[in-house]
Protein backbone atom coordinates (compact mmCIF):
# COMPACT_ATOMS: atom_id res chain seq x y z
CA UNK A 1 0.00 0.00 0.00
CA UNK A 2 1.30 3.48 -0.90
CA UNK A 3 2.32 5.73 1.98
CA UNK A 4 -0.30 8.31 3.01
CA UNK A 5 0.22 11.86 1.80
CA UNK A 6 -0.81 13.24 5.18
CA UNK A 7 -0.06 11.48 8.48
CA UNK A 8 -1.00 12.74 11.94
CA UNK A 9 0.01 10.78 15.05
CA UNK A 10 -1.12 11.61 18.59
CA UNK A 11 -1.09 15.35 17.96
CA UNK A 12 -1.47 17.58 21.02
CA UNK A 13 -1.65 21.36 21.18
CA UNK A 14 -1.92 23.09 24.57
CA UNK A 15 -2.43 26.84 24.87
CA UNK A 16 -0.95 28.23 28.08
CA UNK A 17 -2.88 31.15 29.58
CA UNK A 18 -1.47 33.38 32.30
CA UNK A 19 -3.50 33.05 35.47
CA UNK A 20 -5.90 30.56 33.89
CA UNK A 21 -5.92 26.81 33.29
CA UNK A 22 -4.28 25.70 30.01
CA UNK A 23 -6.51 24.80 27.07
CA UNK A 24 -5.94 21.49 25.24
CA UNK A 25 -7.08 22.52 21.76
CA UNK A 26 -5.88 19.19 20.35
CA UNK A 27 -5.79 16.11 22.55
CA UNK A 28 -4.17 13.11 20.88
CA UNK A 29 -5.55 13.38 17.34
CA UNK A 30 -4.39 10.70 14.84
CA UNK A 31 -5.37 10.02 11.22
CA UNK A 32 -3.91 9.47 7.75
CA UNK A 33 -5.14 10.61 4.34
CA UNK A 34 -4.18 8.98 1.01
CA UNK A 35 -3.42 10.79 -2.22
CA UNK A 36 -6.37 12.09 -4.20
CA UNK A 37 -8.91 12.03 -1.35
CA UNK A 38 -11.21 14.79 -0.10
CA UNK A 39 -11.07 14.53 3.69
CA UNK A 40 -13.53 16.34 5.93
CA UNK A 41 -12.83 17.83 9.37
CA UNK A 42 -16.08 18.54 11.20
CA UNK A 43 -16.93 19.72 14.68
CA UNK A 44 -18.59 22.53 16.63
CA UNK A 45 -16.91 25.88 17.15
CA UNK A 46 -13.90 25.40 19.40
CA UNK A 47 -13.49 21.72 18.49
CA UNK A 48 -9.89 22.26 17.34
CA UNK A 49 -10.34 22.21 13.56
CA UNK A 50 -8.57 25.48 12.76
CA UNK A 51 -5.81 24.76 15.29
CA UNK A 52 -5.22 21.42 13.57
CA UNK A 53 -4.99 23.09 10.15
CA UNK A 54 -2.55 25.68 11.48
CA UNK A 55 -0.30 22.97 12.90
CA UNK A 56 -0.38 21.07 9.60
CA UNK A 57 0.43 24.31 7.74
CA UNK A 58 3.44 24.98 10.05
CA UNK A 59 1.79 28.11 11.45
CA UNK A 60 1.68 26.62 14.95
CA UNK A 61 4.05 24.21 16.67
CA UNK A 62 2.35 21.24 18.33
CA UNK A 63 2.96 20.60 22.01
CA UNK A 64 3.63 16.94 21.19
CA UNK A 65 2.95 14.33 18.53
CA UNK A 66 3.92 14.37 14.86
CA UNK A 67 2.45 15.41 11.53
CA UNK A 68 4.00 14.64 8.14
CA UNK A 69 3.18 15.80 4.63
CA UNK A 70 4.63 13.51 1.96
CA UNK A 71 6.99 12.28 4.67
CA UNK A 72 8.13 15.77 5.74
CA UNK A 73 7.69 16.40 9.44
CA UNK A 74 5.98 19.79 9.76
CA UNK A 75 8.03 20.62 12.86
CA UNK A 76 11.43 19.24 11.86
CA UNK A 77 11.31 20.24 8.16
CA UNK A 78 8.74 23.06 8.02
CA UNK A 79 9.99 24.73 4.81
CA UNK A 80 9.90 21.46 2.88
CA UNK A 81 6.45 20.69 4.25
CA UNK A 82 5.23 24.17 3.32
CA UNK A 83 6.27 23.70 -0.31
CA UNK A 84 3.86 20.79 -0.50
CA UNK A 85 0.74 22.65 0.66
CA UNK A 86 -1.61 25.50 -0.16
CA UNK A 87 -4.05 26.83 2.39
CA UNK A 88 -7.16 28.98 2.85
CA UNK A 89 -7.92 30.06 6.41
CA UNK A 90 -11.17 31.68 7.51
CA UNK A 91 -9.48 34.91 8.55
CA UNK A 92 -7.35 35.39 5.42
CA UNK A 93 -8.59 37.15 2.33
CA UNK A 94 -5.64 37.85 0.07
CA UNK A 95 -2.98 40.55 -0.08
CA UNK A 96 -5.16 43.61 0.37
CA UNK A 97 -2.92 46.17 -1.36
CA UNK A 98 -2.41 44.07 -4.51
CA UNK A 99 -4.85 43.81 -7.38
CA UNK A 100 -6.78 40.61 -7.94
CA UNK A 101 -4.52 39.71 -10.86
CA UNK A 102 -1.33 40.42 -8.90
CA UNK A 103 -2.62 38.33 -5.98
CA UNK A 104 -2.90 35.36 -8.29
CA UNK A 105 0.37 35.95 -10.15
CA UNK A 106 2.35 36.49 -6.95
CA UNK A 107 0.99 33.33 -5.40
CA UNK A 108 1.81 31.33 -8.54
CA UNK A 109 5.38 32.64 -8.70
CA UNK A 110 5.93 31.87 -5.01
CA UNK A 111 5.05 28.28 -5.87
CA UNK A 112 7.52 28.12 -8.75
CA UNK A 113 5.11 28.54 -11.67
CA UNK A 114 6.81 30.12 -14.68
CA UNK A 115 5.66 33.64 -15.62
CA UNK A 116 3.88 32.70 -18.87
CA UNK A 117 2.12 29.74 -17.28
CA UNK A 118 1.16 31.89 -14.29
CA UNK A 119 -0.49 34.49 -16.52
CA UNK A 120 -2.38 31.80 -18.43
CA UNK A 121 -3.55 30.05 -15.27
CA UNK A 122 -4.54 33.34 -13.64
CA UNK A 123 -6.75 34.23 -16.61
CA UNK A 124 -8.40 30.81 -16.52
CA UNK A 125 -8.97 30.90 -12.77
CA UNK A 126 -10.43 34.43 -12.83
CA UNK A 127 -12.98 33.27 -15.39
CA UNK A 128 -13.81 30.18 -13.32
CA UNK A 129 -14.38 32.22 -10.17
CA UNK A 130 -16.18 35.07 -11.95
CA UNK A 131 -13.65 37.69 -10.85
CA UNK A 132 -12.19 38.64 -14.26
CA UNK A 133 -14.07 41.95 -14.22
CA UNK A 134 -12.30 42.83 -10.96
CA UNK A 135 -8.80 41.89 -12.18
CA UNK A 136 -7.25 45.35 -11.74
CA UNK A 137 -9.02 46.29 -8.51
CA UNK A 138 -7.18 46.12 -5.20
CA UNK A 139 -8.47 43.35 -2.96
CA UNK A 140 -9.02 45.86 -0.13
CA UNK A 141 -11.70 47.53 -2.29
CA UNK A 142 -13.70 44.32 -2.80
CA UNK A 143 -16.62 43.00 -0.77
CA UNK A 144 -16.00 40.24 1.76
CA UNK A 145 -17.49 37.63 -0.56
CA UNK A 146 -15.33 38.72 -3.50
CA UNK A 147 -12.22 38.70 -1.31
CA UNK A 148 -13.04 35.13 -0.39
CA UNK A 149 -13.29 34.19 -4.06
CA UNK A 150 -9.80 35.59 -4.64
CA UNK A 151 -8.36 33.67 -1.71
CA UNK A 152 -9.86 30.35 -2.82
CA UNK A 153 -9.02 31.01 -6.49
CA UNK A 154 -5.32 31.35 -5.60
CA UNK A 155 -5.26 27.70 -4.53
CA UNK A 156 -5.83 26.63 -8.14
CA UNK A 157 -2.67 28.41 -9.35
CA UNK A 158 -0.24 25.95 -7.73
CA UNK A 159 0.19 22.19 -8.02
CA UNK A 160 0.81 21.40 -4.35
CA UNK A 161 0.21 17.87 -3.10
CA UNK A 162 -2.17 18.98 -0.35
CA UNK A 163 -4.78 21.72 -0.18
CA UNK A 164 -6.24 22.86 3.15
CA UNK A 165 -9.57 24.71 3.02
CA UNK A 166 -11.13 26.26 6.12
CA UNK A 167 -14.80 27.09 5.39
CA UNK A 168 -14.07 27.57 1.68
CA UNK A 169 -17.63 28.55 0.65
CA UNK A 170 -18.01 31.55 2.99
CA UNK A 171 -19.61 34.41 1.05
CA UNK A 172 -20.19 32.38 -2.14
CA UNK A 173 -23.57 32.30 -3.82
CA UNK A 174 -25.11 28.83 -4.33
CA UNK A 175 -24.28 28.66 -8.05
CA UNK A 176 -20.60 29.53 -7.59
CA UNK A 177 -20.32 27.22 -4.57
CA UNK A 178 -21.66 24.35 -6.67
CA UNK A 179 -19.11 25.12 -9.38
CA UNK A 180 -16.24 25.29 -6.88
CA UNK A 181 -17.26 21.92 -5.45
CA UNK A 182 -16.92 20.57 -8.97
CA UNK A 183 -13.44 22.13 -9.27
CA UNK A 184 -12.42 20.44 -6.02
CA UNK A 185 -13.56 17.05 -7.30
CA UNK A 186 -11.48 17.62 -10.43
CA UNK A 187 -8.42 18.45 -8.33
CA UNK A 188 -8.87 15.28 -6.29
CA UNK A 189 -9.25 13.22 -9.46
CA UNK A 190 -5.88 14.62 -10.60
CA UNK A 191 -4.32 13.24 -7.41
CA UNK A 192 -4.44 16.27 -5.13
CA UNK A 193 -5.31 15.60 -1.48
CA UNK A 194 -7.86 18.06 -0.08
CA UNK A 195 -8.61 18.61 3.60
CA UNK A 196 -11.58 20.83 4.34
CA UNK A 197 -13.47 22.08 7.34
CA UNK A 198 -17.06 23.21 7.02
CA UNK A 199 -20.07 24.07 9.14
CA UNK A 200 -22.30 23.29 6.15
CA UNK A 201 -22.73 19.57 6.59
CA UNK A 202 -24.26 19.04 3.16
CA UNK A 203 -20.90 20.12 1.68
CA UNK A 204 -19.08 17.39 3.56
CA UNK A 205 -21.80 14.90 2.70
CA UNK A 206 -21.37 15.61 -1.02
CA UNK A 207 -17.60 16.01 -1.19
CA UNK A 208 -15.85 13.88 1.42
CA UNK A 209 -14.86 10.26 1.06
CA UNK A 210 -13.69 10.20 4.68
CA UNK A 211 -14.78 12.36 7.62
CA UNK A 212 -13.27 13.02 11.05
CA UNK A 213 -15.55 14.61 13.64
CA UNK A 214 -13.68 16.48 16.38
CA UNK A 215 -15.08 17.58 19.70
CA UNK A 216 -13.04 19.40 22.37
CA UNK A 217 -9.83 18.50 20.61
CA UNK A 218 -10.53 14.76 20.46
CA UNK A 219 -11.83 12.38 17.83
CA UNK A 220 -15.57 11.87 18.28
CA UNK A 221 -16.01 9.69 15.18
CA UNK A 222 -14.23 8.75 11.97
CA UNK A 223 -15.26 7.04 8.74
CA UNK A 224 -17.07 7.40 5.44
CA UNK A 225 -20.65 8.63 5.38
CA UNK A 226 -22.22 5.16 5.57
CA UNK A 227 -20.00 4.18 8.51
CA UNK A 228 -20.92 7.34 10.40
CA UNK A 229 -24.61 6.81 9.74
CA UNK A 230 -24.39 3.41 11.40
CA UNK A 231 -23.33 5.21 14.57
CA UNK A 232 -26.71 6.90 14.67
CA UNK A 233 -28.81 3.84 13.89
CA UNK A 234 -32.44 4.45 14.75
CA UNK A 235 -32.38 8.11 13.68
CA UNK A 236 -35.01 9.10 11.12
CA UNK A 237 -35.64 12.30 9.17
CA UNK A 238 -39.31 13.26 8.89
CA UNK A 239 -40.89 15.99 6.75
CA UNK A 240 -44.61 16.75 6.61
CA UNK A 241 -46.07 19.42 4.33
CA UNK A 242 -49.53 20.67 5.35
CA UNK A 243 -52.10 22.56 3.29
CA UNK A 244 -51.91 25.11 6.12
CA UNK A 245 -49.70 24.93 9.18
CA UNK A 246 -51.90 23.56 12.02
CA UNK A 247 -52.16 25.50 15.28
CA UNK A 248 -50.07 23.94 18.01
CA UNK A 249 -47.85 21.89 15.70
CA UNK A 250 -44.69 23.69 16.84
CA UNK A 251 -45.40 22.82 20.48
CA UNK A 252 -46.25 19.24 19.51
CA UNK A 253 -42.90 18.88 17.74
CA UNK A 254 -41.00 20.40 20.67
CA UNK A 255 -42.67 17.93 23.04
CA UNK A 256 -41.12 15.08 21.06
CA UNK A 257 -37.61 16.31 22.00
CA UNK A 258 -36.26 15.83 18.46
CA UNK A 259 -32.55 15.91 17.66
CA UNK A 260 -33.35 18.91 15.49
CA UNK A 261 -36.46 20.50 14.00
CA UNK A 262 -37.40 23.27 11.59
CA UNK A 263 -40.54 24.97 10.29
CA UNK A 264 -40.27 26.06 6.67
CA UNK A 265 -43.50 27.61 5.45
CA UNK A 266 -46.12 24.87 5.77
CA UNK A 267 -43.48 22.12 6.11
CA UNK A 268 -42.42 20.61 9.41
CA UNK A 269 -39.01 18.92 9.44
CA UNK A 270 -37.59 16.95 12.36
CA UNK A 271 -35.09 14.25 13.19
CA UNK A 272 -35.94 11.61 15.77
CA UNK A 273 -34.09 8.82 17.50
CA UNK A 274 -36.72 6.11 17.87
CA UNK A 275 -37.71 2.65 16.71
CA UNK A 276 -39.36 2.47 13.30
CA UNK A 277 -42.81 1.68 14.73
CA UNK A 278 -42.59 4.67 17.07
CA UNK A 279 -41.55 6.96 14.20
CA UNK A 280 -44.62 5.89 12.24
CA UNK A 281 -46.84 6.58 15.28
CA UNK A 282 -45.36 10.06 15.59
CA UNK A 283 -45.88 10.78 11.90
CA UNK A 284 -49.50 9.61 12.13
CA UNK A 285 -50.10 11.76 15.20
CA UNK A 286 -48.72 14.89 13.54
CA UNK A 287 -50.67 14.14 10.35
CA UNK A 288 -53.94 14.13 12.32
CA UNK A 289 -53.37 17.78 13.23
CA UNK A 290 -54.15 19.05 9.72
CA UNK A 291 -54.55 18.21 6.05
CA UNK A 292 -51.26 16.74 4.86
CA UNK A 293 -50.10 17.19 1.28
CA UNK A 294 -46.84 15.25 1.51
CA UNK A 295 -44.97 13.00 3.93
CA UNK A 296 -41.32 11.95 3.71
CA UNK A 297 -39.50 9.61 6.08
CA UNK A 298 -35.84 8.83 5.50
CA UNK A 299 -32.66 7.64 7.20
CA UNK A 300 -30.16 9.74 9.07
CA UNK A 301 -28.31 12.56 7.31
CA UNK A 302 -24.81 13.66 8.22
CA UNK A 303 -26.37 16.47 10.24
CA UNK A 304 -28.28 13.90 12.30
CA UNK A 305 -25.07 11.95 12.87
CA UNK A 306 -23.28 15.12 13.94
CA UNK A 307 -25.99 16.16 16.39
CA UNK A 308 -26.38 12.65 17.82
CA UNK A 309 -22.66 12.11 18.36
CA UNK A 310 -22.11 15.45 20.08
CA UNK A 311 -25.33 15.48 22.11
CA UNK A 312 -24.56 15.76 25.78
CA UNK A 313 -20.79 15.72 25.32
Amino acid sequence: MAAPVLEVENLVKVYERRGQPPVRALDGVSFAVPRGEIFGLLGPNGAGKTTLLKVLATLLRPSSGTARIEGCDVTVRPLEARRRIAMVLQETAGELLLSVRDNLLTFARFHGVAAAAARRRAAEVMEKFQIAAEAERKVQDLSGGMRRRVQVAKMFLADTAVLFLDEFSTGMDPILKRAVMGFLREEAARGRTIVLTTQILSEAEELCADILILNRGRQAARGDLNTLKLLSAGVADVALTFAALPPGVEAAVAALAPLRSRLDGNTVELSLKAEEARVLEIVAGLARMGRVLRVEVGGASLEDVFVELLRGR
